[in-house]
């Protein structure tokens, strides 16, 4: 009888750990093979882009009003948005409103990128005018020299990609330039209101690196290749294998001396 019982409770022990070892193993090795996924269709993603830019590039610039248009319509497939259009502007810059976007980084030095508003006759819209170098000195803002008076250049258009913010940023007493963590477009649609009545469009136009006007562009459509994504995907997909083959290989030992002990206790149990 006592030896039923402890080859009972041997047996139980034995599930239990088959149960968690199992466990362990499919949850960590669903979440490698998750995130060499989610790299995959990253760098697929990525890849498309590449290629839409190289795509657009070769057209025509557009107008503001064509993107404008565009970007009411819809009229895209996907994924797929005005991001990237080449568009030129003819305008007219209004110097009370600069805007320093805070953290931008340029060789390892924190910068700032100088954001201004131009005014078409139908619309306003946010220019990214390029990276200037920022001060040790938290409360000295750069030296910046802003733009009046009717421009005409081309950039790209860039969606506004929204940022994880821990406090919301307070506009409520703004010094010019103003120092920002984001861009947030309906914030400081209402800050230039009292002398720019055109709302501002739901984008950023980048100044082209060839335009003489602004400071140095240092942006880039996307900050990682398709090439890094892929590569990340497959050393995901390596750690998923190791582990698994890992995991395996523990099992099998610990099993082997599960074993070994069992049947010691075993023979134990009938030589008393």
């Amino acid at each position: 009888m006592q030896t039923i019982d402890k080859r009972k409770k041997i047996f139980t022990q034995s599930l239990i750990r088959s149960a968690l070892w199992l466990g362990l193993t499919l949850i960590v090795f669903a979440c490698l093979v998750k995130l060499s996924f989610w790299q995959y269709n990253r760098g697929f993603e990525k890849e498309q882009r590449a290629i839409r830019i190289t795509q657009l590039n070769q057209q025509s610039p557009l107008t503001l009003n064509e993107i404008v248009k565009l970007s009411t319509q819809k009229q895209f497939t996907g994924k797929e948005s005005i991001n990237d259009f080449p568009v030129t502007i003819t305008g007219q810059f209004t110097g009370d409103y600069i805007f320093l976007l805070d953290n931008q980084v340029e060789n390892n030095s924190l910068g700032y990128r100088v954001l201004q508003v131009v005014q078409t006759p139908k619309h306003s819209v946010l220019v990214n005018l390029g990276w200037v170098q920022g001060s040790i000195d938290r409360s000295i803002l750069p030296d910046i020299t802003p733009l009046n008076g009717q421009y005409n250049f081309q950039g790209h258009v860039r969606i506004v990609e929204q940022g994880i913010m821990l406090q919301a940023q307070d506009f409520t007493l703004p010094s010019w330039p103003l120092r920002v963590q984001q861009i947030e477009l309906d914030k400081f649609s209402e800050l230039i209101s009292p002398l720019i009545d055109k709302p501002l469009q739901p984008f950023v136009i980048y100044v082209d690196q060839e335009e003489t006007l602004g400071y140095k562009k240092n942006w880039h459509p996307m900050v990682m290749p398709a090439e890094k994504h892929f590569g990340y995907a497959f050393q995901w997909a390596a750690l998923a294998i190791a582990w698994l083959i890992l995991m395996i290989f523990f099992r099998m030992k610990t099993q082997k001396s599960i074993r070994v002990a069992s049947k010691n206790s075993a023979d134990a149990l009938q030589n008393t």
